[in-house]
C-alpha cells in the first residue's frame, strides 16, 4: 500500500480531490485514494467513512482529516483539511457572487438542480463500487443491504429525522457487528 510522501503531497491530493468533484467529491474521494493514489484499500476506505459518517460535519471533511491523521497525526488532519476548504471556499464566495446576480434567471436555476441529480447519482454509483466490499464486513452483505433499504425508506419515504435513522439503524448495525466479532 502506498502512501503520502510529504504534507506537500497529502495537501495537494484533498485540493485536487475537493476540485474534482465539487458538490460530489464522495466519488471522487474513492476512485482517488484507493484505485488512484492507493493509500487506502477498498475495506479500509469503508471502515474510514464508516466512522467518518457518524462524526459530525461532512463526511468527506471527516474522512480527509482522518486520512491526515493516519499519514502525519495532527499536522497531517490539519493539512488535509486546508486541502479540501481552501479552493472550494474561494470557488463558492465568487459562485456566490455571481450567483447574486444571476438568480432570477431560470437557467441558473434549472443548471443548480441539474447538478443536484448528477450530485445524487455519483453517489448511488460509489455505493455500487463499494459493494465488493462488504464480503469483510461483520455485517454481512444481506444485512447491510438490508439496512440500507431501511434508512432509505424511513428517510425518503416516511420523512424521519436523519438523527432518528442514525440511532436505530447505526445502533442496530453497530450491536449486530459487535455481536458477530466477540
Amino acid at each position: 500500500m502506498n502512501r503520502p510522501t510529504s504534507l506537500l503531497q497529502l495537501f495537494l491530493a484533498f485540493t485536487r480531490l475537493a476540485l474534482q468533484g465539487f458538490g460530489g467529491v464522495l466519488a471522487v474521494a474513492q476512485r482517488e485514494l484507493v484505485e488512484r493514489l492507493g493509500w487506502l484499500t477498498k475495506e479500509e476506505f469503508v471502515e474510514t467513512l464508516a466512522i467518518a459518517q457518524v462524526l459530525p460535519g461532512p463526511n468527506v471533511v471527516n474522512l480527509s482529516m482522518m486520512i491526515g491523521d493516519r499519514f502525519f497525526g495532527l499536522r497531517g488532519a490539519v493539512v488535509a483539511l486546508a486541502g479540501m476548504l481552501s479552493a472550494p471556499a474561494v470557488i463558492v464566495l465568487g459562485l456566490a457572487m455571481i450567483y447574486g446576480q444571476l438568480a432570477q434567471h431560470p437557467m441558473a436555476v434549472n443548471a443548480l438542480r441539474g447538478m443536484g441529480a448528477v450530485s445524487a447519482g455519483l453517489i448511488l454509483a460509489t455505493g455500487i463500487k463499494l459493494l465488493p466490499a462488504l464480503k469483510t464486513s461483520p455485517l454481512g452483505r444481506p444485512l447491510a443491504l438490508g439496512l440500507a433499504a431501511a434508512a432509505f425508506v424511513l428517510i425518503a419515504l416516511l420523512r424521519w429525522p436523519l438523527f432518528q435513522v442514525l440511532a436505530l439503524l447505526g445502533g442496530t448495525g453497530m450491536l449486530v457487528a459487535w455481536w458477530r466479532l466477540r
